[in-house]
């Protein structure tokens, strides 16, 4: 929406609750999309080159990571990432079997200049998920399967989201695109 639509529709919304001097003073705010022009984000896409998984639940996450912010052809980024997860079993049955695992993860993450050392964003994020068990040893399996990818989604979402709030720290180069 142009900056001239969203201030029609703010004054014709405030017209009637806000009264028009509110809606005109939304409208000119100062909000940038992170992903717009100008924004921290401009040209972040395909840049950031992700470390390789040491593990299925690594692979998981790299693969969410390339997803959100776009597998490079030629990056001028570098994420290194260092992944821990735990379970912990949560409700245990009248039988002393556990029916209900809690997981939790974490990603300790390191944004460098491809090729360089310095430090550009470093950060810790953490997330957890859970899984009920079945009778059944497969469909236990499965579930803990799912409740981990779930997690690395989770994971691999809070490590971008703290890349794209710092970008405007380290990505200057990315708005002269």
């Amino acid at each position: 929406m142009s900056s001239s639509d969203r201030r029609l529709f703010l004054a014709r919304l405030g017209a009637g609750t806000l009264g028009l001097g509110a809606a005109v003073g939304l409208g000119g705010c100062g909000f940038t999309p992170v992903y717009g022009p100008g924004g921290s984000a401009a040209g972040l896409r395909g840049r950031i080159r992700v470390g390789d998984p040491k593990s299925r639940r690594g692979f998981m996450l790299v693969g969410r990571l390339e997803e959100r912010l776009g597998r490079p052809s030629a990056p001028d980024f570098e994420l290194d990432f260092k992944l821990g997860t735990r379970s912990e079993g949560v409700a245990i049955s009248s039988s002393n079997d556990i029916e209900r695992y809690q997981l939790f993860g974490n990603v300790d993450f390191t944004l460098r200049p491809l090729g360089g050392t310095q430090v550009l964003t470093t950060g810790r994020v953490r997330s957890f998920t859970s899984y009920s068990t079945t009778s059944l040893t497969v469909g236990t399996l499965a579930a803990e399967e799912d409740a981990y990818d779930r997690l690395m989604v989770s994971l691999a979402d809070l490590v971008v989201a703290e890349l794209l709030a710092t970008a405007v720290d380290w990505n200057a180069g990315g708005r002269a695109r």
